[in-house]
């Protein structure tokens, strides 16, 4: 079963941003929209046009599954 069927890219990013804050996401992911005045809407913008950035989020996200389960 694909863990990402049925969510959008927004919640995706809102869960990542809940559960590490943007400073570490910046850490973990090397894009300029996290490290540099990050905000969900800019950060979505930058990764619907830009599918390699996008890719890195959705399997951080798939990664973190277990961990946002065990919260």
């Amino acid at each position: 079963m694909d863990p990402l069927h049925g969510i959008t890219l927004k919640a995706i990013l809102e869960k990542l941003v809940e559960y590490y804050g943007f400073d570490t996401l910046g850490e973990l992911i090397k894009i300029k929209c996290f490290n540099e005045n990050p905000t969900i809407n800019s950060s979505l913008t930058f990764l619907r046009k830009t599918e390699w950035a996008r890719k890195k989020v959705e399997d951080l996200y798939v990664r973190s599954l277990k961990k946002f389960d065990a919260r």
